[in-house]
């Protein structure tokens, strides 16, 4: 992670957890859902139950329980888990509340929106912040579209690379949010100073390319072809080919061919 993040208060309990190794391992976690790795789903279903039975019991418990159990729920859905997670996030410690959030991402709840975007807009710590950004992807149709939008505006770096992400759900609900969540991230492409933010910027409009009125597809491909040609940095050229790629628009290809008949791109 990058950006200047508040530091965490100095308790033996806290110190004993690193908040940006601990983020990025919960990260993974959310990624795949375990029970596609498992054979027998009767087995696999039990598993799950009886795991989710001791995190419930877990997050009743002190620090170390509690963090134990949010790592339960940060792999595992189970629809009695956001009853307990809510209250996780008015807890004073920072770690607490970054896991509490990302388990809410991985259990949505609807009663779950109106604090998360408390937080995404108050919170202090940035690593609470760029959980908030995360886990709204999983809540599209409610109204996290400008939360996410003035957190893309204005907040730290790793807020703003998830928040371009997450734009890419919020924006997928409708022709006009698609619109609006567009105007954002093509925005964020030309003019953020961070490479990692114009990368998820540029590959979260490939994603709503397809809900798109004509005219702002055509500005999503030349922005995409700008940031491809002359973007400083390698990664956000190669995200930026990538969305034009898997457009599959004949037009467009036909485009990248050209550039690379001419020598302007490998």
């Amino acid at each position: 992670m990058s950006g200047p993040f508040p530091e965490f208060p100095q308790s033996p309990a806290e110190l004993a957890l690193d908040p940006e190794m601990l983020a990025r391992e919960l990260a993974e976690e959310l990624l795949g859902d375990p029970l596609d790795d498992l054979d027998d789903p009767a087995v696999a279903l039990a598993d799950v139950a009886a795991e989710c039975d001791l995190g419930l019991e877990l997050l009743k418990g002190g620090h170390d329980d509690c963090m134990q159990g949010l790592r339960i729920f940060c792999e595992h859905r189970d629809p009695r888990a956001p009853a307990q997670l809510l209250s996780l996030l008015e807890k004073s410690c920072p770690i607490l509340r970054m896991s509490a959030v990302y388990a809410l991402g991985r259990n949505p709840d609807i009663q779950a929106v109106t604090p998360l975007l408390g937080l995404l807009q108050n919170d202090s710590n940035g690593y609470v912040r760029k959980a908030v950004a995360w886990s709204l992807s999983s809540y599209p149709d409610a109204p996290v579209m400008n939360p996410l939008i003035r957190a893309l505006q204005t907040d730290i770096a790793a807020v703003r690379l998830w928040a371009a992400s997450s734009l890419a759900d919020a924006g997928s609900t409708g022709l006009a949010k698609a619109d609006q969540a567009a105007g954002q991230l093509l925005q964020a492409l030309r003019i953020d100073s961070e490479a990692a933010v114009r990368s998820n910027s540029a590959w979260s409009l490939g994603r709503l390319y397809g809900d798109l009125v004509e005219p702002r597809q055509q500005e999503v491909v030349e922005a995409l072809l700008g940031a491809m040609l002359h973007d400083g940095d390698l990664a956000v050229r190669d995200e930026a080919r990538l969305a034009l790629e898997q457009l599959e628009d004949p037009v467009v290809l036909e485009r990248l061919q050209t550039l690379v008949d001419e020598g302007l791109l490998a």
